[in-house]
């Protein structure tokens, strides 16, 4: 398996490209803002032809260079439908502060994206990924679970980072949909389990059940809170 990325734009958003090897197709998540000539350069180096784009959600910091990556490539995007709204109207889903930017962003037409669903398994570039419904951060959040080799793998967007989760304040997000995430989607994954965030540093499963607070308030929320 190889899974490479670098922080793309001013805010850091990890852009991965996963494959099963050297030299061959691939699926790129989240190319976020000025993403494009770096990631040209990443799957050039590596000698990988991109095959899809996945969304982990539909936030700008993430999507923002969807249109000329699937344009410049000829690929589709996945996207969950509870998130379509953000690429058709972005402006509505990112706040006060960010409505400058926003106005300025030409996104793809929804129906060029492609619906993800809870439970399915996406067989893209030779790579299996299961996709799972985690709202919190925004309301079609999902993570993307795959085997990576020596360990479990889980592509978590803005769900989950290193000592934090995703914020809740933009429009969308929900505290308690976020816990119901975190107990009923992350918490169950194995110790081992490395976590790809949408920012910041990897870290596991492990790791965070040990030491990340909101995961500790995940693990004794009540069941039936949130979703």
């Amino acid at each position: 398996m190889l899974i490479r990325s670098f922080p793309a734009g001013a805010f850091g958003t990890n852009c991965y490209a996963v494959a099963s090897g050297p030299n061959a197709e691939c699926v790129v998540v989240d190319p976020g803002m000025d993403a494009v000539e770096p990631l040209a350069r990443m799957l050039a180096d590596a000698k990988l032809k991109p095959v899809a784009v996945v969304l982990t959600h539909g936030h700008l910091d993430h999507t923002f260079s969807v249109l000329p990556v699937c344009d410049g490539y000829d690929i589709p995007a996945y996207l969950h439908p509870a998130d379509g709204g953000m690429l058709s109207d972005p402006m509505r889903w990112h706040g006060p502060a960010l409505a400058p930017l926003v106005g300025q962003v030409a996104l793809p037409d929804p129906a060029d994206v492609l619906p993800l669903a809870d439970g399915a398994t996406l067989s893209l570039a030779g790579v299996d990924l299961t996709v799972r419904h985690a709202p919190g951060h925004t309301e079609g959040s999902v993570v993307f679970s795959f085997d990576a080799g020596e360990a479990p793998a889980l592509l978590a967007g803005d769900v989950l980072f290193a000592g934090s989760v995703g914020r809740v304040d933009l429009p969308g997000g929900s505290w308690e949909s976020m816990l119901a995430s975190l107990r009923d989607v992350v918490l169950p994954m194995a110790d081992e389990t490395v976590v790809l965030p949408g920012h910041g540093a990897a870290t596991t499963i492990g790791r965070e059940r040990a030491t990340n607070p909101y995961l500790a308030e995940a693990a004794a929320a009540p069941k039936g809170r949130g979703l």
